[in-house]
């Protein structure tokens, strides 16, 4: 079991965030990066400089003017960790017509919503072998955390499912491809999204990531967990490296037994390695590559084997920085992907 302990500084309890220790000693202080700055204090710890690194935090949001605010206690118990990586294969159900298996779920900046995500699907305890829970009712149990207007939602499923909830920018895409092969209208994206998309039952799309953790695009926050019995968490290659081959086998051995029409793999950096494996457990299967066509159809690779067609790509199902120079159509994607087969 991880505890992490709350240190008492100059009668302030600290566990805040921050980026890094170049960014602290900048005098920045992001509000939603708790784990970095966690970080900061267990390498200040290591060099027996706790004392000092005190003293500075202190001064900091004194000469800030910044609140005392005392955060909870984060809380990973070591056989919850194992659990969701051994377990957790994402959201909806086996049964969907559509999969959707993502690179992996975004997060890993914020410690207790990674708490919050691993102790509620342990607790579950419906599963010693890997499964799909039900998106809503987790989120229900996950605390959204943020400062402003949005302050007064209370979690995640109000965030995303509940009367005012927000689109998911990735999520309508997603949404558009499925409409786009079934050669259906868009339906209003805000309402699909709050009462169909993912659902277990009745099952069109499930939500699969390749690797289970949580985690941000550039930065390894697991990097500090104090688990010895997880050495390959001290870096994101380690842990891909750890993870990768018993984890797409079970994609791969369900897509046999499950056969979803349609498996597509966004955001992939490891296509090859993803195609060999592919070859590997589908016999005679074989890929061919479509080329882009810019702000209409991403370029990817695709195959089909016992009545499914598996697409993998590159990209992902939403803009790069706001940049629709960067987007493609994702609906004209969906129907080119039905045209085809």
């Amino acid at each position: 079991m991880l505890v992490i302990q709350q240190k008492v500084f100059n009668s302030v309890k600290i566990l805040a965030p921050i980026s890094a220790e170049e960014k602290f000693n900048r005098g920045y202080l992001p509000n939603r990066n708790r784990l970095p700055f966690l970080s900061f204090f267990l390498l200040a710890h290591k060099r027996k400089n706790i004392k000092h690194a005190g003293e500075r935090v202190s001064q900091f949001l004194i000469k800030k003017r910044a609140p005392f605010i005392i955060f909870p206690i984060m809380l990973i118990e070591d056989k919850v960790l194992k659990y969701w990586m051994d377990n957790f294969y994402g959201y909806g159900s086996w049964h969907a017509r559509f999969w959707f298996v993502g690179y992996e779920e975004s997060g890993g900046d914020i410690p207790e919503e990674v708490a919050d995500k691993l102790n509620y699907f342990y607790k579950l305890q419906v599963f010693n072998t890997p499964g799909l829970c039900d998106i809503r009712e987790l989120s229900r149990y996950v605390t959204f955390r943020v400062e402003g207007p949005r302050a007064e939602i209370a979690n995640v499923y109000d965030y995303r499912f509940g009367s005012h909830a927000t689109l998911h920018g990735l999520w309508k895409n997603l949404i558009a491809f499925v409409h786009g092969y079934q050669n259906e209208e868009l339906p209003d994206l805000i309402t699909y999204q709050k009462n169909s998309f993912a659902l277990p039952s009745p099952p069109n799309e499930a939500l699969i990531p390749l690797y289970p953790l949580p985690a941000h695009d550039h930065a390894w926050y697991y990097a500090w967990l104090d688990l010895p019995q997880f050495p390959f968490l001290k870096s994101r290659n380690l842990y891909q490296d750890y993870v990768y081959a018993a984890r797409m086998h079970t994609i791969l051995e369900n897509i046999r037994m499950y056969k979803p029409e349609v498996v597509l793999m966004y955001g992939m950096d490891n296509i090859n390695l993803l195609k060999k494996s592919v070859e590997e457990f589908f016999q005679k299967t074989n890929f061919k590559m479509v080329r882009a066509i810019k702000r209409q159809i991403p370029q990817h690779h695709w195959t089909e084997f016992d009545g499914t067609t598996l697409l993998i790509t590159t990209q992902i199902p939403a803009l790069k920085h706001n940049r629709i120079e960067t987007g493609f159509d994702w609906y004209e994607f969906g129907k080119l992907v039905k045209a085809t087969l």
